[in-house]
Order: structure tokens, then C-alpha cells, then sequence
């Protein structure tokens, strides 16, 4: 049964871009290349964008044809001098945008890439290189003297260090809201596809959908939740003159993407962190809010779990959970001049009536829904008076807007001081965020877009009955968010985040069928793998905003750290430090140019001469705001009446508007997610694959020893993880060096069976001892006894008893019922070819009681050795042999059926 909806997939991921003198042609194709767009840039024009796109389908003939005119075209004459035809200039990925400063405007193109992550069989891409090209000729280029400057400062943002982008996945919303629009009513889908038809000058467009009795698969494709998105301003230019498949829209922040194997079945987890860019900039130069409601270091982090054996959005299982940090929502900020570790923190502003708290709620319940719960981890009993200014002032907030919400609505307030805790020795910081971790989960819920299980209803969880979000007849929804926050929203609020994450995760799992109770313990191969997905996440979010990686983890709070990490922790710190005192201001100059909040003006002072960006920030200090809100009713009407549902995710008639909605064939390669993840059209190694590539908890975090539990939900010894294993350094270059000297020995002919049956080494391993073993020099041995010594003490060491290693003893006999099972598998495949009688004599003993399978197949002879390939009847060779002919040019002559089919065509298509 066909699907009701699709993401529609962008037919421009291949680009390449062609220079003449006086054009720049910008030629994108799918990845099977077969449908190519061209964009015509106009080079004549030194500082206006001339863009025309005539919105047409080309086959790859037409394009080596349109080509190849404009080639012959461009050519000079023989015996003039200079430069004749059509140039490939650069081939690339995507168009990041153009940027215009005070001459002429770049392009901004994706030129290298690297696969993430994979949801769904829609691939999420890192950018690992771009090129910046200027488009005006060199003849009608009008040179500024600070043009390099602001050319240097825009190429700071650097474009490869995680930012991310996909072809067919809206990175900027939610998985719940791209799955809840795919599945919307099919009655709404049909009226939206005759308003948001793509324009297009082929009159065949809607033929086969008529013909097949509307038998098409609509395809859907929704606007970018502009707050997540990095290159808006760069694409705002031309995003109402070209095609909507050559805007790539990218997030920046963070996303990885790890497997974890439960017995064989794999189940992909994904962590996607997307960095608001309003508001956005560095540690103490960005603090608080801005006029608008938007915060500092905003991040939404989603957390998502798919089994990887079923790729389809509609059949598959899926599963996410969305929670943010983001500065406290009040008028403050921090003075750096002082050169102080920790600067003084002042409000700037007087806010009685909480105006800026109530806009960022507002934005809040509509994107997330009720309720909204604050987590504030800042510490509430200081000495001196620092952060509790902070806790003061949102409380107050927090009451100021909660006497006018309705009661099933407030916002939730959470306060607990998570460094006066660390300091405790009796308190364990983790196991009160678990329990903090329980009670938020059980309020929000979390989605899965598939209805609870058989064995839950059977057996019910007495936790999983007392969860909220809200229950639909294809699943869960979440309702309300965890917003986490401290004064930096880094250590403690990413640890914060992951025992709320891993409380998730536990149901999450338990939602898909995979573990029987939602809860999961620490020193698991799953928990392992997932703080490890976090720690790389809080270290990317520190980096972006702080200047470094985390200075407190997990481990830290666990209080299971080594030593070692003390002086890392300290390492950290300084070089935050001098991140923050020396280079932040120069990072913040980039973003603001980046993002497009400063536009450099002729006869304006430049970026490098403003005393301060506060006013590019807050726009009501420019100019008087037309409206002001109400003090009592602070929030969007409409957003009240659907709570606890998000109203982004309401089907109404403004969201609609949001949407493309068009009809294609059950098999268009716009829609055909099957085509565009498995590339049936091209050659692809297994080795490259990126599934085997990805993070493992089989390879990387269970033991090597078979003998134990393979289950991921076991709890192991912190020296028993495979990680561990192949983390020492030190450890792995002993075992290496024994391995060589035993090797460099003649084994003694008793010890040689055993050290050839018990080479339990990956081949990760084998590659880097032959790689250390080249460059090694070998090991002197003396005599022919030293040398059996040493491998039997080496031996003793080094050899696992093979009872532990294969989980049975090889030198045993089998049993009676064991050996009748491997009589049955021997004449199972006996079975399937051709015996001489001899043979079926000898088996005649064995073969009682064993199935006879005889070929079912079209084939006359059908086995692992030989196949007889079938009898092909008249009428279908003379088919076949006619669209041979046809690719020749040969067409066969029209019958009547096919005359009267095409006049009945033309009469109701034109007449």
C-alpha cells in the first residue's frame, strides 16, 4: 500500500559551476543525474545580483547540448588572444548563499562533505569544506580598500567546523513535527496541492496521475523554522527568484549518530543539537536576552531512536525527545573589562511587568506546547551575592506570568543548586537528577510514532502508566519541554541533560519493545554509549559558545574520574579563559557579519569602529516598537486555545500556508527515498558503508570475551568494556610487543594448534601491529630453548582457554542430539543438488525423517551450483525485441488501439 505522504528530496545535489566572461552558469543535478536545473549569474554588473532561473527540467542530453552551444557561443576568434569558451570552474554540493560587503557580491559553495547520520534512509551531511567566489569580471570590479577586511572577518565563521545540512530532512524542525505533517488528512493534502503546484512549463506534468486513477503519492515540504537556520540571510536574496530546490538550508551546532546492537537487531541513536542564531555569540559577550525574547546560547538538543532494520518513515519505528538550554530570560550581562575570572553580574534593565521573560515563553509554548519546565541549576547560597541575582529575578518572573496562565498550563519552576550538592559528600548529585529526570519526563511524555506495544498492555508498567504527553491512535506525542539552565548552560547543564536524556532513553526503549522495564543502569553498554554521544556534544555546544571543551563531566559528578582528569580540568580553564579575555570580541565581529545583523554601508562606520553590537541586537533602541503587548495577556491567542498541543503542529490554515504540497508518480525519484539511500545505479563498496562505520556498542563497548552477556543492558566492570581495552595506550603496545616476540619464536608442534585456534584479534588490531611491526625493529632471541620458554610463559599469559573464548570445548566429543541436528543441516543442503547413487546409499542411514525441498521457482533447475534459465514465450520476446529497436531510433508502426487512445488524448487534453 502506497504511502499517503513523502519528504519531498531535492533534485540539486550535484553542482557545478561553468564561467564565461560576461555569465557564470550554475548547473545541479540529482544524485542519479538524471533531472538538471540551471541557474544563469549575470558578471557585467558590479554590485547588483542579477539571477535568472527559468525553472526548467533538463535531461542530461539537453544539458550537453545547452552546453555545449554556450561553449561555441563564447569562442573567440583563431587568431585573437585570450581565453575562448566554456570554463568548469568549481564543482560542488550546494550553495550556502551570497554575501555582498562593500563591492560586488560571492557565492558561498559547498565543496566537500561528510556523512553524520542517517534517519530513515535521509542522510544528514557535515560540511567539511566551502569556496567563496566573487562574481563580478575583473573588467567592472570596483575596488574598496576595506573590502579584504571584511572579506577575512566573514571567512572566521568557519563553515566546516559543525554545520550540517540535508537534502531531504528538515533539520530545523522536530522528528514530531516532520512526521505529524506527513501525516496529514489526505482531504487537506488534496487542497493544498492545487494552491502550491510547482510552477513549470512541461504540459505533460499531471498526465500519469490522471491515468492511473490517482494511484500518486503526494509529496511534502515545509519551511524552515528560520530561528535554527544559519545561512537565512544569505539566502534571502534569492529565495523568491529561483527554484525552492536550490535553497540548502543549514543548522549549526551538533550530530552524531551511534548503533547499538541488541542480539544482532540494530537500533540507531541519533543527537541532533541545533544553535539558535538569534541572539548568538560568545560566552560574556552574549548574556541574557534580547528585546525580542531571544536568548544567548540557545540550543534545542533532540534525542532520537529508530530501528535501523525497518528504513521507512511509515513502517519503521521511531522515537524522539526534545529539551533546551538557553540563557536566563532577563536583561543582564557581565563586564569583561575588569579581566576578572568571574565578572560581576548586573541586570541592565528594570523588567517589573517580566515583558522580555514573557515573549520567550510565548515562543516557547508555541513551538513545544504546556507545560514549560524550568530547571535552574545556579547556585542559590553564595558568600558574596553572584549568581543568586539571577535565581531572584526569574522567580519573579516566573510568578509575574504564572497569575494570568490557566492552572493546567503554568510554568513549572525547579530550582536546586547543583554545586553545593557536588561539594556534599553524603549527597550523590546523580541520583537526585534521576529523580528530578523521572518527574519531568513523566509530565512531558516523549513521541513514538507507533501505538504501545501488545506485551505493555499485557503486562503494564506502573511508570508507564503514569506518563504524560499525549496518547493518539498512532502513538505518543510530547507535550512541553525542559528548559535547563545555569549561568554558562555548559557543565552543569549538559550533565543535567543527560540523566534527563538517559531517563528517556529508558522509555524510549521500552516503547520500541527492546527492554521490559524503562529504566537503565549506569556502566551498561548502552548508557556508556550514550554519555558518550553527550560528552561529545557538550564539548562541541562548549567549544562554539565558551571557547573550550567541558571542564566538569559525567565522570566528575559521579565521582569516578581519574586523577589525571584534575589537571585536564585546569587545562580547560585557562584556555577558556583566554578564549573569553582575547579572541571572543573578534568571533562575535564574524557571527554578527555572518548572520547578516551588521550590513557594511558606504559613508556608515564600520563593523571594526562600533564601541558595542548591543544596538544591532536590540532593535527597540532604534527606533519606537509600533505595538505593545499586553501586561496581563502575554501570550499569542491562538497558542492558548491548543495547549497542550504545540500549535506549530496544529493543522490549521496558517500552517498549511507553511507547506509545498505536490502530487507525483508512486516512483518519482523526488520521493523515492529507497533510490536515493541504497543508489542502485552506481558502484559502492561494503566496507565504505556508513553503517560499519559509525560507533558500535558491539565492536566498541562490549567485552571481547564471548563467554559473557552480550546483552547491551548488562552492567559491567569498568575494566571489562571493550572501550577501555582499546583506550590504554599503554596496554595495547604491551600486548602488541608479546604478540611480536611470540611470533618471532618457532613455536614448539604441542603449543601451535592452541595458539592458532585462540587468535581472538579484530582486524582493527591485525592492521595496527603490522604497522607498528614494520617499523619496529625485531626482537634477538638467543636459543631454540630460551625461545620455548618464552613462548610458554607468553602463552600462559596470553592464551584464553578456548572453554571461555567459544563458549564450548572444541576437544569434547558432540552429543547424540547435537549430531542429529548436524545430520538434518548436512542433508538439508544435500538436498538442493544433484547426488550419485553411491552418495545416496551412504545417507540412506541418515536421511530418515528429513524434509525434501523441491525447487518452486520459474527455473527448471535451481541450485547453489548450476541454473537452467527459463523459457521466454513469443509475445514477450517480440516486446522486448521492440524497445531494443525503439533505443535505436526503429519504431514500430501505430495500431489502431494506439491511433484512437492518442486523438482521444489530444481531444480532452486541448479541444
Amino acid at each position: 500500500m502506497p504511502t499517503a505522504a513523502a519528504p519531498i528530496i531535492s533534485s540539486v545535489q550535484k553542482l557545478v559551476l561553468y564561467e564565461t566572461r560576461a555569465r557564470y552558469f550554475l548547473v545541479g543535478s540529482n544524485h542519479a543525474e538524471t533531472k538538471y536545473r540551471v541557474l544563469k549569474i549575470d558578471r557585467t554588473e558590479p554590485k547588483d545580483l542579477v539571477i535568472i532561473d527559468d525553472r526548467h527540467v533538463y535531461t542530461q542530453q539537453e544539458v550537453r547540448e545547452l552546453l555545449g552551444r554556450l561553449d561555441l557561443g563564447n569562442r573567440t576568434k583563431m587568431g585573437q588572444k585570450g581565453s575562448s569558451g566554456l570554463f568548469q570552474a568549481v564543482s560542488a554540493f550546494g550553495v550556502v548563499g551570497f554575501v555582498r560587503f562593500l563591492e560586488g557580491y560571492y557565492i558561498v559553495l559547498i565543496t566537500k562533505r561528510r556523512k553524520m547520520a542517517d534517519i530513515g534512509g535521509h542522510a544528514i551531511y557535515k560540511i567539511e569544506d566551502t569556496n567563496m567566489i566573487y562574481i563580478p569580471n575583473d573588467s567592472v570590479r570596483i575596488t574598496h580598500p576595506d573590502e579584504a577586511r571584511y572579506l577575512r572577518i566573514f571567512q572566521n565563521v568557519d563553515l566546516s567546523s559543525n554545520f550540517y545540512f540535508s537534502y531531504s530532512y528538515d533539520l530545523s524542525h522536530s522528528l514530531q513535527y516532520n512526521l505529524t505533517v506527513l501525516r496529514m488528512p489526505l482531504e487537506m493534502l488534496k487542497s493544498e496541492t492545487t494552491q502550491t503546484r510547482q510552477e513549470s512549463f512541461d504540459i505533460f506534468e499531471d498526465e500519469g496521475l490522471i491515468t492511473q486513477g490517482g494511484s500518486g503519492v503526494f509529496g511534502i515540504c515545509s519551511e524552515p523554522y528560520m530561528k535554527y537556520v544559519w545561512n537565512g540571510q544569505l539566502l534571502d536574496i534569492i529565495k523568491n527568484s529561483v527554484h525552492r530546490d536550490w535553497l540548502l538550508y543549514i543548522i549549526h551546532g551538533f550530530c552524531g549518530q551511534s548503533k547499538l546492537l541488541i542480539y544482532g537487531r540494530p537500533v540507531y541513536v541519533t543527537l541532533i543539537a541545533r544553535r539558535s542564531s538569534k541572539f548568538a555569540g560568545t560566552r560574556f559577550l552574549k548574556r541574557g536576552a534580547n528585546c525580542e525574547g531571544d536568548v544567548a546560547n540557545e540550543v534545542e538538543t533532540e534525542q532520537i531512536l529508530c530501528d535501523a532494520s525497518v528504513m521507512s518513515f511509515t513502517a519503521g519505528s521511531y522515537s524522539s525527545y526534545v529539551q533546551v538550554r538557553g540563557s536566563v530570560p532577563l536583561y543582564w550581562s557581565q563586564d569583561i573589562s575588569t579581566m576578572m575570572p568571574k565578572p560581576p553580574i548586573t541586570l541592565d534593565q528594570a523588567d517589573p511587568f517580566a515583558h522580555v521573560a514573557a515573549l520567550h515563553f510565548d515562543q516557547m509554548l508555541q513551538r513545544f506546547g504546556s507545560p514549560i519546565i524550568i530547571l535552574n541549576l545556579v547556585k542559590e547560597r553564595e558568600k558574596r551575592k553572584h549568581e543568586r541575582i539571577l535565581s531572584e529575578e526569574l522567580v519573579a518572573a516566573v510568578t509575574y506570568l504564572n497569575q494570568f496562565l490557566p492552572p493546567e498550563h503554568t510554568i513549572v519552576y525547579i530550582p536546586w543548586d547543583m554545586a553545593k550538592y557536588t561539594k556534599s559528600k553524603l549527597c550523590n548529585v546523580l541520583d537526585r537528577l534521576n529523580v528530578i529526570a523521572e518527574s519531568v519526563v513523566k509530565k512531558t511524555g516523549f513521541f513514538v510514532n507507533r501505538p504501545d506495544s501488545y506485551c505493555s498492555i499485557l503486562r503494564p508498567d506502573e511508570k508507564w502508566n503514569e506518563l504524560g504527553g499525549c496518547v493518539i491512535p498512532t502513538g505518543r506525542l510530547q507535550t512541553g519541554i525542559l528548559r535547563t539552565n545555569c549561568v554558562d548552560c555548559l557543565d552543569r547543564t549538559n550533565t543535567a541533560q543527560f540523566m534527563v536524556g538517559k531517563c528517556a532513553l529508558a522509555y524510549q526503549l521500552y516503547s520500541l519493545g527492546l527492554i521490559d522495564k524503562p529504566n537503565l543502569q549506569f556502566d551498561t553498554d548502552a548508557v556508556r554509549l550514550f554519555e558518550e554521544l553527550y560528552e561529545d556534544h557538550g564539548d562541541t555546544l562548549s567549544l562554539q559558545y565558551g571557547g573550550s571543551q567541558l571542564v566538569h563531566r559525567v565522570k566528575t559528578y559521579r565521582k569516578i574520574a581519574p586523577w589525571t582528569q584534575h589537571s585536564k580540568d585546569i587545562m580547560q580553564t585557562l584556555s577558556r579563559y583566554y578564549s573569553n579575555a582575547f579572541s571572543d570580541a573578534d568571533r562575535q565581529d564574524s557571527i554578527n557579519l555572518f548572520l547578516g545583523v551588521f550590513h557594511p554601508t558606504d559613508g556608515k562606520p564600520h563593523l571594526w569602529e562600533l564601541p558595542t553590537d548591543f544596538y544591532l541586537h536590540h532593535k527597540n533602541t532604534m527606533k519606537l516598537l509600533s505595538t505593545r503587548r499586553s501586561y496581563t495577556y502575554w501570550w499569542t491567542p491562538e497558542v492558548i486555545k491548543h495547549l497542550p498541543l504545540p500549535y506549530d503542529e496544529v493543522i490549521c490554515a496558517a500552517n498549511l500556508k507553511k507547506l509545498i504540497v505536490k502530487k507525483f508518480h508512486r516512483y518519482e525519484e523526488e520521493i523515492d527515498i529507497h533510490n536515493e539511500f541504497f543508489r542502485p545505479y552506481e558502484l559502492s563498496s561494503f566496507d565504505d558503508t556508513f553503517c560499519l562505520a559509525m560507533t558500535s556498542s558491539a565492536r566498541d563497548f562490549m567485552p571481547k570475551t564471548v563467554g559473557i552477556d552480550p546483552s547491551p543492558f548488562t552492567v559491567r566492570k569498568p575494566d571489562e568494556t571493550g572501550k577501555s581495552v582499546l583506550g590504554n595506550k599503554a596496554n595495547r603496545e604491551e600486548a602488541i610487543l608479546q604478540r611480536k616476540t611470540a611470533a618471532s619464536a618457532p613455536p614448539p608442534p604441542s603449543e601451535e594448534a592452541v595458539s592458532s585456534s585462540s587468535d581472538d584479534d579484530s582486524g582493527t588490531d591485525r592492521e595496527e601491529e603490522g604497522s607498528v611491526s614494520q617499523r619496529s625493529t625485531p626482537v634477538k632471541m638467543t636459543d631454540t630453548g630460551d625461545s620455548a620458554k618464552v613462548t610458554e610463559v607468553l602463552g600462559k599469559n596470553m592464551v584464553q582457554p578456548m572453554k571461555e573464548v567459544y563458549g564450548i570445548n572444541l576437544s569434547d566429543g558432540l552429543s547424540e542430539e547435537d549430531f542429529s541436528v548436524y545430520s538434518r543441516f548436512v542433508q538439508l543442503g544435500q538436498s538442493q543438488h544433484k547426488q550419485d547413487k553411491s552418495s545416496q546409499q551412504l545417507c540412506s542411514r541418515c536421511s530418515v525423517g528429513v524434509i525434501k525441498l523441491t525447487p518452486i521457482s520459474a527455473f527448471s533447475q535451481d541450485s547453489i551450483y548450476e541454473v537452467q534459465p527459463p523459457r521466454v514465450d513469443r509475445k514477450s520476446t517480440e516486446i522486448f525485441q521492440a524497445h531494443i529497436q525503439a533505443s535505436q531510433g526503429i519504431m514500430q508502426p501505430l495500431g489502431k488501439e494506439d491511433t484512437s487512445m492518442y486523438r482521444e488524448y489530444i481531444r480532452n487534453r486541448y479541444l
